[in-house]
């Protein structure tokens, strides 16, 4: 499961209008037939056209200054693992939303009590990607896409008599760049827009800045995820805990769909992993050995490289905390991430 909140972009991508987004998250319908669409929906209602999703976030906007983000956008993006677990069911995926939504509005530190009927968002499921350009794939295969494009054009350069050059072995050369790029997908090197296989489906949310009465801000950006200001002679509460809704937001996945997540695929694991990985590699020795060897195979899937593995025990712990600490170490250098 990985989730971001992020506000709305306030530079030349998106005015202050919601609309562009909308425009943006309607895409994937353009080649579909109506019974193969995707739709807006709420707390309530299963099926909310684009106009209203961008007449209802434009208009709740009360007090809020031009600079001020209007909305923010939530991305929940189930692993492969989770989306075979439910089937890709978007029936499931809905019922997940709303239920995720209700713990959005716990995570608030109010006065009042926050809940999801006090909340404007609607939300939409998208079952495709296509590769970024800051996508660690791309990235890596940037430098031989680059030397091959150079050959190409030398390639032109001796078919128009411009150069000297033996065209064969321009071609053997583009041929070795592409066997040595790292990133293919069904023979193709994986390049800025192409699609990505395999299930790719998640849900975008978008979620008002302002509560659904057009009354007060909710801010899931607060610097605090609990604190008090005196305010006119009163004491507000205000703050996001985000730790809180991360957890709340995997825990009600479990319960809703039945998935059994291993403890690497935890909130609980990842933290410990980021902070002490020498204690969560202890932790995954001490799993029971079916879930131990779920464990490796998915720390495998998410890009680390694990040691093959001694028989005497003390000498498993400690090759692998070594080990393992090493390439976390290299990983954060180099800026990489671990697919959470």
């Amino acid at each position: 499961m990985y989730l971001t909140i992020s506000a709305q972009k306030m530079g030349s991508t998106y005015n202050s209008s919601v609309g562009n987004y909308v425009d943006y998250l309607e895409k994937e319908n353009e080649d579909r037939l109506p019974e193969q669409r995707e739709e807006f929906f709420d707390q309530e209602n299963d099926s909310v056209s684009p106009q209203t999703v961008i007449d209802e976030i434009d208009a709740n906007t009360a007090k809020l200054r031009q600079k001020d983000p209007k909305f923010y956008s939530i991305v929940v993006s189930p692993n492969q693992r989770e989306l075979k677990a439910i089937e890709n069911d978007p029936n499931m995926l809905r019922e997940y939303t709303r239920k995720l939504m209700e713990e959005y509005a716990k995570s608030f530190h109010r006065n009042q009590e926050v809940k999801a009927e006090n909340l404007k968002y609607y939300a939409k499921i998208e079952h495709e990607r296509t590769y970024r350009g800051f996508d660690k794939q791309v990235q890596e295969n940037a430098p031989y896409r680059g030397e091959i494009a150079r050959l190409r054009n030398e390639i032109r350069k001796v078919e128009r008599g411009e150069s000297i050059g033996n065209v064969n072995e321009l071609e053997k050369r583009i041929k070795e760049q592409e066997r040595l790029a790292p990133h293919k997908q069904n023979g193709r090197l994986v390049a800025a827009g192409m699609q990505k296989e395999g299930p790719q489906t998640h849900i975008h949310i978008i979620v008002s800045r302002r509560d659904v009465t057009n009354t007060y801000t909710l801010s899931p950006m607060a610097k605090h995820k609990a604190s008090e200001v005196e305010l006119n002679g009163k004491m507000v509460k205000r703050g996001f805990d985000r730790d809180s809704f991360y957890q709340a937001a995997e825990k009600t996945f479990d319960r809703t769909t039945g998935f059994k997540r291993n403890y690497v695929e935890s909130y609980a694991g990842r933290k410990a992993h980021a902070k002490e990985p020498g204690k969560f590699f202890a932790k995954v020795m001490g799993l029971p050995t079916k879930e131990k060897d779920m464990a490796f195979k998915l720390l495998k899937t998410m890009g680390v490289k694990t040691p093959s593995i001694p028989t005497n025990k003390v000498q498993i712990a400690a090759k692998i905390i070594k080990a393992l600490g090493r390439g976390i170490d290299k990983a954060r250098g180099a800026g990489e991430d671990m697919g959470y």
